[in-house]
């Protein structure tokens, strides 16, 4: 029963929610406490004197501790919003290029109509040869066996590098042809990669007639969860299932660095069977990657005598390297006139002796023009030695894995 002569003990404890004997020291009641319940007295009707109040409690001291404030419930906890959780950065595309024209519009009207590879009295010659003689039936069974080379499968994708010394030696001539036979005769895509961004002209050889995206770019945009479909929406798409990879847009001073190009040829290898690598002349740092990087090299060389020379001192630095990088280069002397000033057969043999493989591209008239490949229009030796080249640099490729 509570006690009227102390009321202040009896609401502190009820406060404090304690039972004993109030702590020392402690204050008055809060200003909000309740009215103390009647005493006996005072509920049967008799006026009781009330005791003399005591004197107030002494301030309490730094020592002594205070009055417990009454517990509160603990606030709700906030759950962040998704607008308050920062979401993980997502790496950054580059945004999408304007198209541009491979040829000027102010150029495009100096180019000549194409012309054919070879004169008309030299094509009917050949055909009245082969009447008369028994070579055709040897000539389609070397096209026979030579399509069989080129069609075997692959279980991973072979990259071929085309580089050479210096310019104007039909380094692209020569990757347009390998790539444009390895499209008219294998069925998996085939990729044609501009490595040379200092204004190549691969573009140009392969008919393109306007760019977007370039081996800079995709190198930041492939995933290995694209699809074909997905990749090949980034490429120039060209005749019999082949696809283009710019270098650049044209531009003076574009670059490409060797982990641009490595990332975009690691990246696009399992999409496509056939790789042909157009690079900078040597010794370009994307070169000499590309080279060492490929399952096969072109050397590309003019057939000429400061061609042969600097071409014969290259095959004797790569005697010093691995074995499998000689054993897998083939040079290709290309004519660039009817009559060169070499012995082109003499110099092919001297070059054989370093251990690489010599080709001969002869002088074609389409060829020489520099403007769009078209094989319909190339002569027919020409044709025979671009199928034959291909053929032989996809073997070569089969054997390094």
């Amino acid at each position: 029963m509570p006690n009227g002569d102390n009321w202040q003990g009896d609401v502190l404890r009820d406060l404090r929610g304690a039972s004993g004997p109030p702590a020392a020291g402690t204050g008055g009641p809060p200003a909000s406490v309740p009215p103390a319940p009647p005493s006996a007295a005072q509920a049967s009707g008799t006026e009781r004197i009330p005791a003399p109040t005591q004197p107030p409690a002494p301030a309490p001291t730094p020592t002594s501790a205070p009055a417990p404030a009454p517990q509160q419930a603990p606030a709700p906890r906030q759950t962040p919003t998704p607008q308050q959780t920062p979401a993980p950065p997502r790496p950054r595309r580059p945004s999408a290029p304007d198209s541009r024209a491979v040829v000027d519009s102010v150029l495009s009207g100096t180019a000549r109509r194409p012309q054919r590879g070879e004169p008309v009295a030299v094509r009917v010659t050949r055909a009245v040869r082969r009447i008369v003689s028994s070579s055709a039936a040897r000539e389609v069974a070397e096209l026979t066996r030579t399509a069989e080379a080129l069609q075997q499968p692959v279980t991973t994708g072979r990259q071929i590098a085309v580089t050479s010394i210096r310019g104007g030696a039909g380094k692209t001539t020569v990757a347009a042809l390998l790539g444009t036979a390895y499209a008219h005769y294998r069925q998996d895509p085939v990729l044609l990669v501009e490595a040379d961004p200092a204004l190549g002209s691969l573009p140009l050889r392969l008919g393109a007639e306007t760019l977007r995206w370039t081996t800079a770019d995709l190198a930041d945009i492939v995933e290995p969860q694209m699809s074909l479909l997905d990749v090949t929406g980034y490429l120039v798409q060209l005749p019999e299932n082949a696809w283009l990879l710019p270098g650049s847009q044209g531009q003076i001073g574009a670059m490409l660095d060797t982990s641009a190009y490595e990332r975009v040829m690691v990246a696009l290898r399992r999409y496509f069977g056939v790789t042909v690598v157009d690079c900078e002349t040597l010794p370009a740092e994307v070169a000499r990657v590309a080279l060492s990087a490929s399952q096969a090299r072109v050397l590309a060389a003019p057939a000429t005598l400061d061609g042969v020379t600097s071409t014969y001192a290259v095959l004797q630095w790569m005697q010093g390297l691995p074995r499998h990088m000689i054993d897998g280069t083939v040079v290709v002397l290309s004519s660039t006139v009817a009559r060169p000033g070499i012995d082109v057969e003499a110099a092919a043999e001297k070059l054989r002796s370093t251990g690489a493989g010599v080709h001969v591209l002869p002088y074609d008239r389409h060829l020489a023009a520099g403007g769009v490949l078209r094989t319909e229009l190339l002569g027919r030796p020409a044709r025979l030695a671009a199928t034959r080249l291909a053929a032989e640099v996809f073997q070569l490729s089969q054997k390094r894995r």
